[in-house]
């Protein structure tokens, strides 16, 4: 049986290299398509008789079925650190995902709204503790850019709203400090003052800052669905993700003249080629513009 490396693999990801449980999920299900295909159509039932041809044909195989480079690439990466768990545990005696080349990533300009567009999405009317809520969490996401990963994960004690800034933790454990408007920490007191208590009401308070109508830490999904539910409502047509905030935060901060190097810092991007994604936004927005507006475009 091919599964059974898989269990143990999984405890390594877990304990040794202390991935997050978005990576886990997302090796599983990459891990889970590669296995089925072995195991199915392959045929084969040990990972020794695996060699660098199978997994060539199963990419190829996703790439006919039209999956992007990036998933593909994620695929690879996958399958790469599984067949060296398996040479450690001495399981193999030969990596067969060795020379296996990685697909050139697509460069997909991000979609970011308008400044007009999150104007809408923000305009806010009632005082419910819900809709006290969503401003707030909205609010703090485009005065920020946090990941929505990084908002469903705040606490109360990450928000100095004197101080006038978010203690926030990003990927690889690595602190930042992200400035807040002043719109975004009324926002924010308000939803503190009036609507998290009565949202957490007596049930044990665990200091997550954004909680559901039940009292518990707001789930990714739970977000996502606030989120296309308020754009709806704003008259928003263009596809939005729960990354749609973050990536206009970043683009209008760039159209008004703000350094690189501090867009990357408040993002939290190790390499300042991935914040230099928004600067390529912010060209075809101009040229858009251009063609829109000059009357000999």
């Amino acid at each position: 049986m091919l599964t059974y490396a898989f269990e143990d693999y999984f405890h390594f990801l877990q304990i040794e290299r202390g991935l997050s449980e978005n990576t886990l999920t997302s090796y599983k299900r990459d891990l889970s398509n590669y296995i089925t295909y072995i195991d199915k159509v392959v045929e084969k039932s040990i990972w020794e008789d695996v060699v660098r041809s199978d997994i060539v044909h199963f990419l190829y195989m996703l790439k006919d079925d039209g999956k992007s480079s990036a998933t593909i690439a994620r695929h690879i990466a996958s399958i790469r650190s599984f067949h060296q768990f398996l040479i450690r545990e001495q399981i193999v005696h030969q990596d067969a995902s060795l020379h296996i080349e990685t697909p050139k990533k697509e460069r997909k300009l991000p979609d970011v709204l308008s400044v007009k567009e999150v104007e809408s999405l923000l305009a806010f009317s009632g005082n419910t503790p819900l809709l006290l809520r969503n401003k707030a969490m909205f609010e703090l996401l485009y005065a920020t850019g946090l990941r929505v990963s990084e908002l469903i994960t705040l606490k109360v004690s990450d928000i100095h709203l004197t101080m006038g800034f978010v203690q926030c933790m990003g990927k690889g454990s690595k602190e930042r400090i992200v400035p807040l408007g002043n719109v975004a920490k009324q926002a924010v007191e308000d939803y503190l003052e009036h609507a998290r208590g009565i949202l957490v009401k007596r049930k044990q308070d665990d200091n997550i800052l954004f909680v559901n109508q039940h009292g518990r830490p707001l789930s990714r999904q739970g977000f996502w669905k606030i989120l296309k539910a308020a754009a709806v409502h704003a008259g928003i047509t263009k596809a939005i993700t729960p990354h749609t905030l973050r990536h206009s935060f970043a683009t209008h901060l760039l159209e008004n003249g703000a350094d690189l190097r501090i867009v990357q810092e408040m993002l939290g991007h190790v390499d300042i080629s991935t914040t230099q994604i928004y600067t390529h936004v912010t060209k075809a927005r101009l040229k858009d513009m251009y063609q829109t507006y000059h009357p000999r475009a």
